[in-house]
């Protein structure tokens, strides 16, 4: 079971981050610093918040609070990114860090004690936690950025009504037991 969470938990941030990737590819720069309203986050923000997040949470996993005191939330919420090369440059600097600390953990470090701002959470709480953020925030940046593209929006999921089509070449298959980011 350990092992079998693990690597599924490795496959399900590898989705999260590639449904990020493929929403950039749509998008221009100015398209990702774009801003609905004076109180909302642009993709870029949510970037920046989402790589600020990371940093914290992932380095040191095992050793020190999750919440580092280098950490400056709030300015995460200020875009500064210039280009879009830096703002992708920062979003897999989070995710490697991410994938730094995640790969090397082993089934006896699941129900290992770590803190964020001193709350204690098993290893397999505190990978919960930050992936269910992370697809919150993900899933902010993929409707964004369907919003923004409108009908140039090319679909990260089954597009509207194409699920017989999706569900026919799914049965015509015979059954297996695989990740379902196997088959994207």
């Amino acid at each position: 079971m350990e092992n079998s969470y693990l690597t599924s938990v490795i496959k399900q941030f590898e989705y999260y981050k590639n449904l990020g990737n493929n929403t950039f590819n749509q998008l221009a720069f100015e398209e990702l610093k774009k801003e609905f309203n004076e109180d909302s986050n642009s993709i870029s923000i949510i970037v920046k918040h989402i790589t600020g997040n990371m940093l914290s949470r992932w380095t040191n996993f095992l050793t020190e609070d999750g919440e580092k005191e280098w950490r400056k939330r709030d300015e995460e919420f200020i875009d500064t990114f210039t280009s879009k090369e830096e703002l992708i440059g920062a979003w897999n600097q989070g995710w490697q860090c991410l994938f730094n600390a995640i790969k090397p953990l082993s089934p006896t470090d699941l129900e290992s004690v770590i803190y964020i701002r001193n709350q204690g959470h098993s290893v397999t709480e505190a990978v919960n936690r930050q992936m269910m953020h992370y697809a919150y925030h993900i899933g902010q940046i993929v409707l964004l950025g369907k919003l923004i593209k409108g009908n140039n929006w090319q679909s990260l999921s089954i597009p509207k009504g194409k699920s017989k089509d999706y569900n026919k070449d799914k049965f015509s298959k015979s059954k297996t037991k695989k990740h379902f980011t196997e088959d994207i």
